[in-house]
């Protein structure tokens, strides 16, 4: 159920809409791939707010028709400033495809979840489209899309290498990361009448050119050119360890391309948003709304996931090597302030359709905010991707207190029933055998006040594996630290008569992941009382690590070489031991263990059969879906499956 606001709320996505307001010119026009909802958690309504809280006169095209006469892509005519074009809030392939590389059936950010509604790499489609019909007129890149294909990439779906992408696009401007800073400083500087093409120092940008401009402030580091990469796959994976050690620096070196006769230049990072800044940009009037072209076709799955939830803050230190946050958010911690949070909550619960439930307090991992660096020029001269890998980084301080003081204020608002806390957690911050210089009565205080008033019966967290040489490359701590983390669980349910779920995810496929280690996963967890359901099939998306291990096979930190699984059947069969539960896999797995030294692992996983049943799977362990009970039946074991198998509509899950 909407609220009756006048259309004039809403950035105008129609001229009819702009007349409203009084606009018959506009400064800028934005094209995204996703459905315009007006809040601040999808990206292009935040970057139409920040422009017209400038004071620039702003339009939205979502999901322009790009197959008909392109009358989308003329109704605003030529802005006076630029073109925006982003792909919304999801690399395209990864919205519109499965690992298995099969069509999903829905897509989260159109109305009604249907499909087909933009094309396949839509930030190049739309840029090319707005390129032919105004070839003179700016065009500015944006979003994740953008943002993780600014260098030479290697893109699963078409299973090769590709340039830049404002190579293919032929955008003039690339805006890469949470695009706040920059395109304040690019309306600033366009507003005091610096010509577009003269918008060369602005950070966190990228742009081609015929001659590389000079900038005594910042010192350059040139990559293997496109055509290098193309020949050599080490000369690839080298490039990457540079991008992603400049991205996450505080004081960042100029990155140089070559491609063909031209180069591609990056410009450093802004530094990490400060607590004001990012207040600024969640105060915007957004009308928290879909537009109301939408009722009828239905709502956006994406915005009911999230319509009632608060983001607390942004960026990720964890940097498993499988995840895009840091390469889009940055690896340092942008917090808002708890003033601003409580006033969101405030917006929240005065909402029409509000019951009294907040769907999550968090991130990109719950309890990141406010951490930071004790003494900042140790992060000045780091240069490390992970805070937390291989160990808790001796600067970082991981107080959970702030999360703990929120969590209550929130907890204590008389129209609030609850709210949760369903952003992943990072178990390794909470379990004192890992973050061994962590305040352990903070981590305590948490984890109650979480367990106690924040799950609704489930808590989630990501061990990802069991396997110690793929957790290396993963960039996340060992299996056991995971089972210390289930003790304390255990203990603090125990204590106060919770009976509550641990849902722990895990990924198979990834590189460096063999076989064996996929059934030794099944055991190790099996043993542990659990049956997995929270799975998923590691799929390769530009700028990660374990994406470039996939295609070139070499780690890019090392260079030495890692086998990936990567066919159909070996992902599909690694894919099976998730389920060993499940009849229809057992002769397949007894088949394949059957063998040398598989037949120990064999033993522990199914045991002998009784009936298809796995004679002494349950009869000790406890089980993890039965609400605590400490020794359930065979019958009751296999009862309770989760039902919460929901899709997570984030930039990418949390790690």
């Amino acid at each position: 159920m909407q609220t009756k606001h006048p259309i004039t709320d809403w950035l105008p996505t129609t001229k009819k809409e702009a007349e409203l307001r009084g606009w018959d010119e506009m400064d800028v026009v934005i094209f995204s791939g996703d459905a315009y909802v007006d809040h601040p958690a999808f990206g292009p309504a935040a970057i139409g707010r920040i422009i017209e809280s400038e004071g620039f006169k702003v339009a939205i095209v979502p999901q322009p028709n790009w197959q008909d006469d392109l009358r989308d892509f003329k109704k605003f005519g030529t802005p006076k400033y630029f073109f925006g074009v982003t792909s919304g809030c999801m690399d395209t392939m990864v919205n519109h495809y499965t690992a298995a590389k099969k069509r999903r059936s829905t897509d989260a950010y159109t109305a009604g979840g249907e499909i087909k509604k933009r094309p396949d790499y839509a930030a190049t489609v739309y840029s090319k489209i707005l390129k032919e019909l105004y070839p003179d007129t700016p065009l500015v890149l944006g979003g994740i899309e953008a943002s993780l294909r600014r260098v030479t990439h290697y893109d699963y779906w078409a299973d090769k290498l590709f340039p830049t992408i404002l190579e293919d696009s032929g955008a003039d401007l690339l805006v890469y990361g949470m695009g706040e800073q920059p395109l304040r400083e690019i309306l600033s500087l366009l507003n005091k009448g610096v010509p577009f093409h003269q918008l060369t120092s602005v950070k966190q940008t990228s742009f081609i050119t015929d001659v590389v401009p000079k900038n005594k402030n910042w010192k350059d580091k040139t990559l293997h050119s496109h055509e290098v990469c193309l020949a050599d796959k080490k000369a690839y994976a080298a490039n990457f360890k540079i991008v992603e050690q400049e991205s996450n620096k505080s004081f960042a070196n100029r990155l140089i391309q070559p491609i063909r006769d031209k180069q591609i230049v990056i410009n450093p990072p802004f530094p990490t948003a400060s607590e004001k800044e990012i207040d600024k940009s969640y105060s915007l009037p957004y009308t928290r709304l879909p537009h109301p072209k939408y009722e009828k076709r239905g709502s956006v799955p994406a915005y009911e996931m999230i319509k009632f939830s608060i983001n607390m803050h942004r960026g990720c230190f964890g940097g498993c090597s499988f995840c895009t946050i840091s390469a889009h958010q940055g690896k340092f911690i942008a917090s808002r302030s708890q003033k601003s949070v409580l006033a969101e909550v405030d917006q929240v619960v005065n909402m029409p359709d509000f019951k009294g439930y907040i769907s999550d307090l968090g991130g990109p991992s719950a309890n990141m905010y406010g951490m930071k660096g004790k003494v900042q020029s140790i992060c000045d001269r780091c240069v490390a991707p992970s805070c937390i890998h291989p160990v808790v980084c001796d600067n970082l301080d991981t107080n959970h207190d702030p999360m703990t003081e929120i969590y209550r204020k929130v907890a204590e608002n008389p129209k609030v029933k609850k709210a949760f806390v369903s952003s992943g957690i990072r178990y390794d911050l909470l379990t004192p055998s890992y973050n061994k210089k962590g305040d352990t009565d903070s981590m305590n205080r948490y984890m109650e006040q979480v367990l106690r008033h924040h799950v609704s019966g489930r808590l989630k967290v990501a061990p990802e594996h069991t396997a110690p040489e793929t957790l290396r490359i993963m960039r996340k701590p060992s299996f056991n630290h995971f089972k210390e983390f289930k003790k304390s669980f255990d203990r603090i349910d125990k204590k106060f008569g919770l009976n509550q779920q641990l849902i722990p995810y895990f990924i198979s496929s990834h590189p460096g992941c063999k076989q064996e280690d996929m059934a030794n996963l099944a055991c190790e967890t099996k043993e542990m009382g659990f049956q997995l359901e929270q799975v998923q099939d590691f799929t390769p998306t530009p700028m990660t690590v374990a994406t470039v291990i996939y295609y070139s096979g070499y780690h890019p930190y090392t260079m030495e070489p890692y086998y990936t699984p990567k066919s159909h059947d070996e992902k599909k069969q690694q894919n099976k031991f998730f389920f060993w539960y499940k009849k229809e896999n057992q002769d397949w797995i007894r088949k394949t263990l059957s063998n040398g030294n598989n037949k120990e692992l064999l033993h522990r996983l199914l045991g002998k059969q009784v009936h298809g049943a796995t004679e002494r799977a349950f009869d000790k362990q406890p089980h993890a879906n039965n609400k605590g009970k400490s020794n359930p039946t065979k019958k009751e074991a296999f009862k309770g499956k989760a039902k919460q198998n929901k899709p997570h509509f984030k930039a990418k899950r949390t790690k």
